[in-house]
């Protein structure tokens, strides 16, 4: 059972995320709030998401990401049977270009 993430702290998240208005923003948001393993693992997330929509493989991904193939996998779960927050963004931007 997964927990709820949908609270208030998660809200107020969202809304100062929302209220970035670039790229130059985000980095100073993001460094704040996270430690750089964790911007770097999120970062990683993402780019094995792209290239998995990208039709790459398995190795191809791990070589130019460094991801283990236990990350690759999940993410590709999420791709397959998660909420599509991944093609909602990438049919909003240029990234699978």
């Amino acid at each position: 059972m997964s927990k709820n993430i949908r609270t208030e702290a998660v809200d107020h998240l969202f809304e100062a995320v929302l209220s970035l208005k670039d790229k130059e923003e985000c980095y100073t948001f993001f460094e704040d709030i996270c430690t750089v393993n964790e911007l770097l693992s999120l970062s990683q997330r993402f780019e094995v998401a792209r290239m998995l929509r990208m039709q790459k493989t398995y190795l191809d991904i791990a070589e130019k990401t460094g991801a283990s193939t236990a990350t690759i996998s999940r993410v590709n779960r999420s791709l397959n049977y998660g909420n599509d927050g991944y093609d909602m963004v990438f049919a909003r931007t240029s990234l699978l270009e």
